[in-house]
């Protein structure tokens, strides 16, 4: 039997597996991202509680079989919840976005220290009071996943962007997100710069994104 270890991990997607398990999408700070399966993990008494709620961090107990490309989940214990941000209807679709892209972003077993900073710092900053939060947080996610993942372009040779757009960029490539200064910038320059990354990403994942288009519709 495969000796079991623990990981600090953000549970990017689940998905439905017989009649009462999960196939769950995390990605770990020592070992990547992984797959695996969290038996009875859908019944009422089972040993996940809600830590397996999307975009949960938690302490995940897991067994991996070098011949298995599924490991084995044996349950977790909540860190960090994103129940607070449940009842703000914006915030629950930037949550499913930001766990999308990861989920497609990041390729398996390699390990992603600024990745990982990334989405804490993120998740962290939805949570303050700050105006225009949530906006600030998908277009600053947006922009670093894209550079982290190795093909931002060169903005300012961008024609289809507007200089507020790359000034916008400017900023929060030079700045963390919690020093970014509180004034809102236009929404309308915010949706074209996460326009323009989305295509960036799409056309690297080769795949259209569920997400993108309910956030332009808000």
């Amino acid at each position: 039997m495969a000796a079991a270890r623990i990981s600090e991990t953000y549970v990017l997607r689940t998905y439905p597996f017989r009649e009462a398990d999960l196939i769950v999408s995390f990605f770990t700070r020592d070992q990547g991202k992984l797959r695996g399966v969290a038996r009875r993990a859908r019944k009422p008494k089972s040993n996940y509680g809600s830590g397996l709620e999307r975009l949960s961090l938690v302490n995940l107990s897991y067994s991996q079989k070098e011949t298995r490309e599924l490991v084995n989940l044996n349950s977790c214990d909540l860190v960090n919840s994103q129940f607070g941000l449940l009842a703000d209807f914006e915030a629950g679709v930037a949550l499913d976005y930001i766990a999308e892209l990861s989920d497609h972003l990041l390729p398996p077993h390699e390990v992603n220290e600024h990745f990982f900073r990334l989405l804490t710092a993120t998740l962290e900053h939805m949570h303050t009071q700050t105006e225009g939060r949530i906006w600030r947080a998908i277009t600053y996610f947006s922009l670093w996943a894209t550079r982290l993942s190795g093909f931002l372009p060169d903005l300012r040779e961008q024609p289809k962007l507007s200089c507020d757009s790359r000034e916008i960029a400017g900023q929060m490539l030079r700045s963390h997100i919690g020093d970014l200064p509180e004034r809102a910038w236009s929404k309308d320059t915010a949706n074209e710069l996460r326009r323009f990354l989305v295509r960036q990403i799409e056309a690297h994942v080769e795949r259209r994104f569920l997400t993108p288009p309910i956030i332009e519709a808000m």
